[in-house]
C-alpha cells in the first residue's frame, strides 16, 4: 500500500494499492460520460493494457476502504517516471480524490531511486485536468504525446 497521509475534501484517506481480489471494482470505475472523450470508458480497459502492455504498472486508488479510482504508472527509458490512467469514478469527482492521489504517488516517487522527473499527459480539451495538473507543478514540456500535453515536474 502507498499512503502518504494525503486526504481527499471529505477527510478520507487515500491510498494506492496493489491490485488484488478488488480487481471487479477496480474494472467498474467509469468516468462521467462527458469525459469519455479524454479517458477510456471504463477502468477495466487500463487493466488490460497493464497486464498485457508490459509497461505500466495499475494500482487501484482508495478513499478510506473504497474503491474510488485507477491510476498507472511507469518508468521512461531515461528513468522518469510516469503517470497514466487515472481515472476517478463519477460518483466521487469533486470531492479531491485526483489531487490526493496525484500528491501521493509524487510523494511516493520522491522515495524511489533514479532522476526525481514525474511526467504526465492529458488530453487538451481537458481543462481540469490540466488546471489540477499545473496547480500541483507540472509544466508542459512542448512535446504531445498521442494527441496529449505532456507535463512534467520534480517529485
Amino acid at each position: 500500500m502507498i499512503e502518504h497521509g494525503f486526504r481527499d475534501r471529505r477527510g478520507r484517506l487515500v491510498s494506492l494499492r496493489v491490485i488484488g481480489d478488488d480487481w471487479r471494482a477496480v474494472a467498474d470505475v467509469a468516468p462521467r460520460d462527458d469525459q469519455r472523450r479524454f479517458v477510456c470508458a471504463l477502468a477495466a480497459r487500463y487493466l488490460l493494457l497493464s497486464e498485457r502492455g508490459g509497461v505500466w504498472t495499475s494500482l487501484a486508488v482508495y478513499a478510506d476502504d473504497l474503491v474510488v479510482g485507477h491510476v498507472m504508472w511507469a518508468v521512461d527509458d531515461d528513468g522518469a517516471h510516469w503517470i497514466g490512467g487515472v481515472m476517478v469514478d463519477a460518483a466521487e469527482q469533486g470531492a479531491g480524490v485526483g489531487r490526493a492521489l496525484t500528491r501521493t504517488l509524487l510523494s511516493w516517487f520522491a522515495t524511489r531511486p533514479g532522476p526525481p522527473t514525474v511526467r504526465l499527459s492529458y488530453h487538451p480539451d481537458n481543462h481540469p485536468a490540466g488546471r489540477l495538473y499545473r496547480a500541483l507543478g507540472f509544466t508542459p514540456t512542448g512535446e504531445i504525446e498521442d494527441g496529449e500535453i505532456v507535463l512534467e515536474r520534480l517529485a
